[in-house]
């Protein structure tokens, strides 16, 4: 069975939530037997590799421009899949999910996950939302199989789609743990174990990461600090003033982590904070929880269907309820948290998903 991908800007080691996502599916699809091109955006390829644990990667030219390189990249992407002999067209979120009857016509059956409702992205203008809520449309009604990573996109699908069948609800999912210390780059940063509270996602208006800021400026921190981790893909008007904010307020800002350096943060964090306004099901939380590590939410739907104590959660956009909150989590010991990851498997989630491309064969 040949699989290719699109809709991601690719693999290994680019920032966001599908590309890793992406990262940690498609090797182990290609364990359980498939043969998988995943069709990467060359502009943020930093490595040009033909291969990466077995999954077939393939650049295609797309201009970086947040407006329309989606779609440039996946009408690109669906003109090599089908030269490459493609069975199954996997499309990731709902923008180059507009192309899903394109890839119908070039005669490809297609297997669509819905992320989230990006449209209700702050970024994004009432012509680029306009044009999501086109590709959700598409995504929904051609496709042959819908893959939705929580119960809330199921349930929106159902209500604005009327698509009840053929629609499979399989998780994110967070690999497992990998603790460590990095004393060398702790005093790069200038932070202490357990001394920190960590933000952890790229720097998006619907984050809220200047809630955090606000928020842990007004808690009696007792010598904690806190580390930002991430960036932006393009440099905005937001990105540039939550780094000026954050930098004139002490906090660590560490830019895109990945590897030992991201290891050793979620390892050695005081607890997670995500005050984030808008989620599928986000990655970054799975992993801190992974990590044991105590987590302030928003009690946005995707973060409540985590199922979390109700003391992890505030209002979201309430900045005092968060230092609230947060205020307990920096006084006294550290104290790590136990919580039920058996659906986050990722083994477990790439067994569900082979499934699917077994059904899509078949029929």
């Amino acid at each position: 069975m040949k699989i290719t991908v699109t809709g991601t800007r690719g693999i290994p080691d680019i920032m966001g939530g599908v590309e890793t996502h992406c990262e940690e599916l498609f090797p182990r699809i290609v364990k359980l037997g498939a043969d998988v091109t995943v069709v990467r955006r060359q502009s943020y390829v930093k490595e040009p590799l033909a291969e990466w644990h077995g999954v077939k990667l393939v650049d295609v030219a797309t201009p970086k421009r947040k407006a329309f390189e989606a779609i440039v990249h996946t009408f690109r992407a669906i003109n090599k899949a089908k030269k490459l002999g493609t069975d199954i067209l996997h499309v990731h979120a709902i923008g180059p999910a507009m192309l899903a009857p394109y890839a119908k016509m070039r005669g490809m059956k297609v297997v669509f996950t819905h992320h989230g409702p990006d449209y209700d992205r702050d970024k994004w203008g009432f012509a680029a939302k306009t044009m999501l809520k086109l590709g959700e449309r598409m995504g929904c009604r051609y496709a042959d199989e819908v893959i939705v990573i929580s119960e809330v996109i199921k349930e929106l699908i159902a209500r604005k789609y009327g698509r009840t069948e053929h629609v499979d609800l399989i998780y994110n999912g967070v690999p497992a743990p990998d603790v460590c210390d990095y004393p060398e780059y702790f005093q790069e940063l200038g932070i202490e174990p357990h001394r920190y509270v960590l933000g952890m996602c790229r720097f998006v208006p619907e984050k809220n990461l200047h809630h955090l800021v606000e928020a842990f400026g007004r808690i009696d921190a007792h010598g904690c600090k806190l580390v930002l981790a991430g960036d932006t893909d393009f440099e905005d008007d937001y990105s540039r003033s939550l780094k000026e904010k954050a930098s004139k307020a002490g906090v660590v800002l560490t830019g895109f982590v990945k590897g030992r350096k991201l290891h050793s943060l979620l390892s050695q964090a005081r607890c997670y904070c995500l005050p984030s306004s808008h989620e599928g099901l986000p990655i970054a939380l799975l992993e801190a929880m992974s990590y044991s590590l105590p987590v302030v939410v928003s009690n946005i739907p995707a973060n409540k269907e985590v199922g979390l104590p109700d003391e992890c959660y505030f209002p979201c956009g309430d900045v005092k309820a968060l230092a609230e909150r947060l205020q307990p989590l920096v006084e006294g010991d550290f104290a790590p948290r136990a919580y039920d990851m058996q659906k986050y498997d990722w083994d477990r989630i790439a067994r569900q998903t082979m499934q699917v491309y077994r059904s899509v064969a078949a029929r």
